[in-house]
């Protein structure tokens, strides 16, 4: 299981990639777990070997207290359904030096994951829609900021926007690299969250902080989570057509 690559159906899948050509393949279930309420992302604590849900539980961007996080063992077992409560509509997921960040609307929750406990909270009054979360090895914890085209950053105790650039296109996944911020670009939207043009995959530089096209930069979907595949390639889920 790889971060933010659930959708918000009452089930979570862990599926194989079978391939089938060289543009194609198939998803095979292995498990599947249910009974979640929304649940947004997914992460692999694999010091631990436990996997950690968010939960919405309401409304994507209400502060209803309702958002809690779940823990599964490695095979499937949900330990415990609500082991994390008290959020309001949790997303996004990073785990650094024993401690699980959580994205939960304009606020970053780090919880110490050997007591489940709240050790810290970092608001971020301005922020829109705070939705994906990564950390690189220097223990930077990147936010994406989806309504407002922006990226905040934690970084030595303080929690602030790290970029805003409309170029950014909605940023929603991210995935950090060695020397580069990989971005899940869903697409300049409506209120509704529609696109004429859907988005696609971006990097930003760490050290000038510019934005470039991974790929060609044409239109792949509105995307949602970013893996690396272990072959220099990425695993990228398109949240409105459903598709991995």
């Amino acid at each position: 299981m790889t971060r933010s690559l659930v959708g918000l159906s009452p089930a979570i899948f862990v599926a194989a990639l079978l391939s089938t050509g060289a543009l194609a393949a198939d998803l095979k279930v292995t498990w599947e777990a249910t009974g979640f309420d929304a649940p947004e992302s997914v992460i692999f604590d694999k010091d631990k070997g436990f996997i950690y849900v968010s939960n919405i539980n309401g409304e994507a961007n209400e502060a209803d207290g309702n958002g809690y996080l779940s823990k599964l063992s490695a095979s499937g077992e949900v330990l415990d359904k609500q082991w994390v409560t008290g959020l309001n509509a949790p997303k996004g997921m990073a785990l650094h030096d024993g401690r699980l960040y959580v994205s939960d609307i304009n606020r970053l929750v780090a919880i110490d994951t050997s007591s489940g406990e709240v050790a810290a909270t970092y608001d971020a009054p301005d922020a829109k829609f705070l939705n994906d979360v990564t950390a690189d090895e220097d223990g930077r914890v990147f936010v994406s900021d989806m309504v407002a085209n922006s990226i905040y950053v934690l970084e030595n105790g303080s929690f602030d926007v790290w970029l805003h650039d409309d170029a950014l296109a909605n940023p929603n996944g991210l995935l950090a690299e060695g020397n580069r911020l990989v971005v899940g670009s869903w697409g300049v939207m409506a209120e509704d969250f529609s696109t004429e043009v859907p988005g696609h995959l971006k990097a930003i530089a760490y050290d000038t902080k510019t934005i470039s096209d991974i790929g060609s930069g044409q239109p792949i979907g509105n995307l949602d989570g970013v893996e690396a595949d272990g072959k220099g390639g990425y695993l990228v889920t398109d949240w409105m057509a459903g598709g991995l």
